[in-house]
């Protein structure tokens, strides 16, 4: 049996009951065994299946159709759960081996959304540990491979999520996206990755990295799967105070309305040296198919794109700093093997259960915040993001969405940067901006390079403009399927 193209042509199948959900979702945890973990050919996408959970959903969802009920909107759809998300039945590592073994006893309010929608949850999906990292490399249960080229990464720190959709073994996931760890990996992989709002999803059940930067978001293979997804997920939650009261769009229907006359943004920075010259071309083909829909495009400028990454490495590395006092060997996760003290409890704790990369962050955000560093690093940068954002609002004034390229360059060989941390920092240059400011962003596929790899647009969109983002998306999609 083959999978069905989009998210609602499942639902259709099994409302007709031309197919199976049970069938459908244990064709999805075959492939996942089979292929997976293939040697000589692994993705390692999967870090844990949650079989019994995935076949009773599929199951209802039978007997639903069986009597006749209307199907609920994501009725039988296979979908994947990044690590960092709690999942009952099912392990949550963050990637991690100090969480090894923790099992939440909860659902993360995004993944309960995704239950009531009638989806099969298929298991969790491996990611940089505590979804720090740009390649998925930084995992303790080893690298994601990239699907479209298995000796590249598929970026991070949603690797898994990315290649888990563009490998077929699940019709979307959710992922989390920090300084562009959904966008970023979409465009390695070549399907849809979309950065809500800040608020837009609730963060209830999300192993934190960054709070202030932490969003939840789906990954799809398409803008309308997307566009669905985003439906199920948004709305505000009594479990997280920084979600928002906004109205949820009908995100659907906007993607799929006309772009003629919408004013789209070029930022002069995003086009400066550095730009691999196959994704410029890409980027400036995707403008002038926006014209051609109708749209006006024009140059912008956002002044204080230059400072974005240090900016984003003090703040989200002191709240990461922060965040992970909690895992101290003491409630839950790994415990070292007979401490002397309760001091060496903490230190060998952590010591063992942290990889190089958390440690080196940590490091980074407890230096920022100590006396004597805190006004010279901390408050400055919380002054700079301020001054990214206005950038941002200002540029808005004047244009609906901004267009710009995802990655400075395509996806890069396994190995090639994990000694150069700050070559792999500089690799975020194009989505941490759009994190800082809180507003919303989508990468979409637009072709490959001469080698076969993809390549992503990013387009942005200000706070709650999830719709007109959605919309130009589409034009971008509906452009690049026809060329």
């Amino acid at each position: 049996m083959t999978q069905p193209a989009t998210l609602n042509s499942i639902v259709t199948a099994l409302q007709s009951r031309t197919i199976s959900a049970t069938t459908l979702a244990e064709e999805h945890l075959k492939r996942i065994r089979l292929h997976d973990q293939e040697p000589g050919q692994e993705i390692n996408s999967f870090l844990s299946l949650a079989d019994e959970r995935a076949l009773a959903q599929a199951g209802a969802v039978d007997e639903l159709a069986r009597r006749g009920d209307p199907l609920p909107a994501l009725a039988g759809v296979p979908v994947g759960i990044k690590d960092v998300l709690a999942m009952r039945g099912a392990p949550a590592t963050a990637g991690s081996a100090i969480l090894k073994g923790y099992h939440p006893p909860y659902d993360a309010t995004a993944v309960a959304k995704l239950d009531a929608a009638g989806a099969t949850l298929l298991g969790k999906l491996n990611c940089d540990e505590f979804a720090m990292g740009s390649s998925n490399e930084n995992s303790a249960y080893g690298p994601v491979r990239n699907p479209r080229a298995l000796e590249h990464v598929p970026g991070g720190s949603s690797g898994g999520s990315a290649a888990a959709v563009a490998a077929g073994f699940c019709a979307a996931s959710l992922g989390t996206d920090t300084g562009g760890s959904i966008r970023q990996p979409a465009a390695f992989c070549g399907v849809v990755g979309m950065l809500p709002t800040y608020g837009r999803v609730s963060r209830y059940g999300l192993i934190a990295y960054a709070s202030s930067l932490d969003r939840v978001g789906p990954l799809a293979n398409s803008v309308e799967d997307t566009a669905l997804l985003l439906q199920v997920l948004s709305g505000q939650d009594s479990m997280d105070a920084t979600s928002s009261a906004e109205p949820v769009q009908d995100y659907v229907a906007a993607a799929n309305e006309p772009v003629a006359g919408m004013r789209i943004g070029l930022p002069d920075e995003y086009f400066a040296e550095g730009l691999d010259p196959e994704i410029r071309t890409a980027v400036e083909r995707v403008a002038n198919s926006l014209r051609d829909a109708g749209c006006t495009v024009e140059r912008v400028s956002l002044p204080h794109t230059a400072y974005a990454v240090p900016t984003y490495y003090v703040l989200a590395t002191a709240e990461a700093s922060s965040n992970l006092q909690r895992f101290d060997g003491v409630r839950y996760g790994h415990r070292t093997e007979n401490p002397r003290t309760l001091s060496a409890l903490f230190r060998e704790s952590r010591e063992e259960g942290f990889g190089a990369e958390v440690k080196r962050r940590i490091l980074l955000g407890t230096y920022a915040l100590s006396a004597g560093y805190y006004d010279a690093y901390y408050r400055k940068a919380q002054q700079v993001r301020t001054l990214i954002t206005r950038d941002f609002l200002q540029a808005f004034a004047g244009v609906d969405a901004l267009l710009t390229p995802m990655t400075p360059a395509p996806a890069w060989k396994l190995g090639e940067k994990v000694d150069d941390p700050v070559s792999m920092y500089l690799a975020d240059v194009y989505t941490v901006a759009a994190s800082l400011a809180g507003i919303c962003g989508i990468s979409v596929p637009c072709g490959t390079t001469a080698t076969g790899l993809p390549i992503g647009v990013q387009l942005l969109a200000r706070h709650f403009a999830e719709s007109k983002l959605l919309r130009v998306a589409r034009a971008v999609e509906s452009a690049e399927t026809a060329r």
